[in-house]
């Protein structure tokens, strides 16, 4: 585990990209937090995190149903099923990086090694839609691609291997960002609500 409080540590990415068959969803964060802050050994694992609070609000009008508040963690065995069965596929803007101060801030990481984003998504053909959760992350991205930078909350199309993508910039879901849960579930919902209802009607229809 990287000494938070030495930014000379270089942090490799601690997960392989998670990616599954016929995804038409690829998330993308900017870097995990120091292991020591994981409740679990997967993406968005820090306990006070909102994103699976925000899958739960918006698929289950729940927002602990990945919530095991015993243990003060994550179902990350539900998760999985859930991701899968939904296409909805999850990695970073960065696989190498240094923390500048002792802090799991975005604006404290130095990024070494961006992902490669083109294998990424070459690796997912049916991928119609990303989220970038967050400012570097959006910033990686459409720095990478030379795609419009969108506003949070909005979108920008690009094109990538002959397809065209939409690329959403949704709030992050650090408690760290100042807006509260249901206000991020409803950003959120533009995509994983709306778009993924179109997407299936446009599979049903080819």
């Amino acid at each position: 585990m990287a000494d938070e409080n030495n930014s000379t540590v270089v942090e490799h990415h601690p997960l392989q990209p998670f990616l599954p068959e016929g995804a038409w969803l690829l998330m993308l964060g900017s870097f995990p937090p120091s292991q020591q802050r994981w409740s679990m050994d997967f993406f968005y694992p820090n306990f006070i995190n909102d994103m699976w609070r925000i899958f739960g609000l918006l698929f289950f009008n729940d927002k602990d149903h990945f919530v095991d508040t015993e243990n003060k963690r994550f179902k990350k065995e539900q998760l999985v099923e859930f991701l899968t069965r939904k296409g909805v596929a999850l990695y970073d803007t960065a696989s190498a990086v240094r923390r500048t101060t002792g802090t799991a801030s975005d604006k404290d990481l130095e990024i070494v090694t961006p992902t490669d984003l083109d294998t990424l998504l070459h690796h997912l053909p049916h991928c119609t839609t990303v989220v970038t959760t967050g400012e570097k992350a959006t910033t990686v991205f459409t720095s990478h691609f030379g795609c419009a930078m969108p506003k949070v909350g909005e979108s920008a199309e690009f094109l990538f291997e002959g397809r065209k993508i939409k690329l959403f910039r949704m709030p992050s879901s650090s408690r760290a960002y100042p807006m509260k849960l249901e206000k991020k579930a409803e950003q959120y919902k533009k995509v994983l609500i709306a778009n993924n209802n179109n997407i299936q009607k446009k599979q049903k229809d080819t």
